[in-house]
């Protein structure tokens, strides 16, 4: 039986955000919502999920003696996890003391690090994937790409938001995407996965919900993205039965056993009737912004849901529906968002501006979301409300 408590007394339930951007917002008003304590931490102040926390914190996560005092202090009864860059090691530590990380130590840690997801899936799970080789020097990266062949995806082993990936098409690329994934990798690592290139039909996230009852499935979600970053999203994609069949099973696979409650994104390459196993997110998803129309509960409340230990019999689909990220561009820390009216005064548009406090180049700073009667006419509607807004950030604008 779930007991839950009050905020600001000794009964409350509190949930600590490792990660206070636009998904930790939504995290923590749903979390509100069922009156539970939210602390959010990130490296800079005035995150979104700060400015609806009930307090918050300013660290690096990646230090982790800091991420260790924060912790002790407030002995929250749930860690939730929303960004990659953390240090895991000492969540696996504090979770061998007692502590509860969402959904578990084992599957931040893992999924922290390309190689890790990868080899629990392709080795050990036996999940279709592409081909693939590691390297930790250009030496080894050369010999990969050479075994690999042409075209192939360059990556870092740990980045976020495509940061540092490349598609190469020529031997004369070579050095050069070895260079960018070195350089944009996170926390200085110098290890880089190289993929066979997969001329795919489409791709889709399937948020996976491990609950008390069991596992659930939300609709499939297609998505376009542009280096690796999220642009658009939609719900329900099309799909053939037996081939999402396919992938649940390789989800519900791959998220047994990272263990632990809560929504998964797992995302997968389509090619006809083959499924191949890309990666995984063991918390909600950018693509997943358009489940907060397209469901009667969002991915966050989901999120929420699960990791309070409820079981969840059912989620119901809206209808056809899309999200459209909305971008600034510039360098600045005051920005206004203009003719937001006329985007509106669309039927059915939503709009979620993120509330982040700067922008250094470019920069995703909220969503719009559309219900229609199709998908096509929802991305209609969407590219027609974008181009209606105007982001200005002082020192530039788009």
């Amino acid at each position: 039986m779930v007991s839950l408590g009050t905020p600001h007394t000794t009964t409350a339930t509190k949930f600590l955000l490792l990660g206070a951007g636009e998904l930790g917002k939504e995290i923590a008003i749903e979390a509100q919502r069922l009156g539970v304590e939210v602390i959010a931490v990130d490296r800079y102040a005035h995150a979104p999920a700060m400015q609806v926390a009930h307090r918050s914190h300013v660290i690096s996560m990646l230090d982790g003696d800091a991420l260790r005092r924060v912790i002790e202090t407030e002995k929250p009864d749930f860690i939730v996890p929303e960004i990659e860059a953390i240090s895991t090691s000492t969540l696996v530590e504090l979770e061998q003391e007692g502590h509860h990380v969402v959904p578990t130590a084992k599957a931040v840690q893992l999924t922290m690090n390309r190689e890790g997801i990868r080899r629990l899936a392709a080795e050990q799970l036996h999940l279709v994937t592409s081909p693939y080789h590691f390297a930790t020097n250009i030496e080894e990266y050369r010999e990969a790409v050479r075994m690999i062949g042409l075209p192939c995806v360059v990556k870092p082993i740990m980045s976020s938001s495509g940061k540092g990936q490349s598609v190469l098409r020529r031997k004369e690329e070579m050095d050069a995407a070895w260079h960018t994934a070195i350089s944009q990798g996170r926390a200085g690592c110098q290890e880089v996965i190289v993929e066979k290139f997969i001329s795919f039909d489409y791709e889709i996230t399937l948020l996976t919900v491990r609950h008390a009852g069991g596992t659930l499935f939300c609709p499939p979600i297609g998505h376009v993205q542009i280096h690796g970053d999220y642009r658009e999203s939609w719900q329900p994609h099309p799909m053939p039965e037996k081939v999402l069949q396919k992938a649940q099973r390789m989800a519900k696979a791959v998220t047994d056993s990272l263990g632990g409650f809560g929504v998964f994104g797992v995302e997968f390459f389509i090619k006809s009737d083959e499924v191949y196993f890309s990666e995984v997110s063991p918390r909600p998803h950018d693509t997943g912004l358009v489940t907060l129309v397209s469901q009667d509960l969002s991915q966050f409340a989901l999120h929420v849901r699960a990791i309070l230990g409820f079981t969840i019999p059912s989620v119901r689909q809206q209808g056809p529906a899309a999200s459209y990220a909305l971008l600034a561009q510039g360098h600045g820390t005051q920005i206004r968002y203009h003719q937001l009216d006329q985007a509106l005064s669309l039927p059915d548009t939503h709009l979620r501006l993120f509330g982040k406090p700067e922008v250094q180049g470019e920069r995703r700073v909220g969503v719009i979301i559309n219900l229609a009667e199709s998908i096509e006419a929802a991305r209609v509607k969407n590219q027609k409300a974008r181009d209606a807004i105007r982001v200005e950030v002082i020192g530039g604008e788009k």
